[in-house]
């Protein structure tokens, strides 16, 4: 499929069918994703791929009872065939900036960074990811790092990096109720492309 595709027909899915999903192809499409620009060519985002057998796990330790219990979407995501919890290390990005071609910018330290670019990097492998796996012909949820980062970052025996989002891969089964999200009053697009000079 053709990238303008691809965007244009790009959709969270919330809800899987439970089917299996090609680990290898996965770890293929992660990997190719990872190719992603990156601040300095510092490589300092991760992706690890979770199976299915420890879905429930990480939604455990992502989530809290209290908000299972609530929630209309827990059941469909934890039939995904996998997922990919994506993480960057600001570490690596302070190192790098410290080397003689970079030490001038004043960015080994991290929070020096007006902007911390290990997070844009992390969403630009995200985007490169969810796009890749849809050409696949598989859907994706993207799962916003907003609770129990330390808890997740524990679990997988990361606790240094830092938690950017999570993406639940799998085959769709078309049952998720729509966002209330889609509700709301968006300008289009090109409404938002802004344009000075010739």
């Amino acid at each position: 499929m053709d990238l303008p595709t691809l965007l244009t027909d790009r959709r969270m899915t919330r809800s899987f069918t439970g089917d299996p999903v090609d680990l290898d192809a996965l770890a293929r499409s992660c990997a190719l994703a990872l190719r992603a620009p990156t601040a300095g060519n510092c490589g300092g985002v991760r992706m690890t791929i979770v199976g299915s057998e420890s879905i429930a796990d990480y939604v455990e330790r992502a989530t809290d009872a209290e908000w299972r219990a609530a929630s209309r979407r827990v059941a469909g995501l934890a039939r995904a065939g996998a997922l990919v919890v994506v993480t960057s290390r600001p570490a690596d990005y302070a190192a790098r900036y410290a080397e003689p071609d970079k030490a001038a910018s004043g960015l080994a330290d991290p929070t020096a960074w007006p902007v911390p670019y290990w997070h844009g990097d992390a969403g630009m492998a995200t985007m490169a990811l969810l796009l890749l796996v849809q050409d696949a012909g598989l859907g994706t949820a993207l799962w916003g790092n907003f609770r129990h980062d330390a808890r997740v970052l524990e679990w997988l025996g990361a606790p240094e990096e830092s938690l950017f989002a999570t993406v639940f891969v799998g085959h769709p089964d078309r049952l998720d109720p729509p966002s209330s999200s889609l509700r709301r009053a968006v300008p289009a697009p090109a409404e938002r492309v802004r344009r000075r000079g010739a």
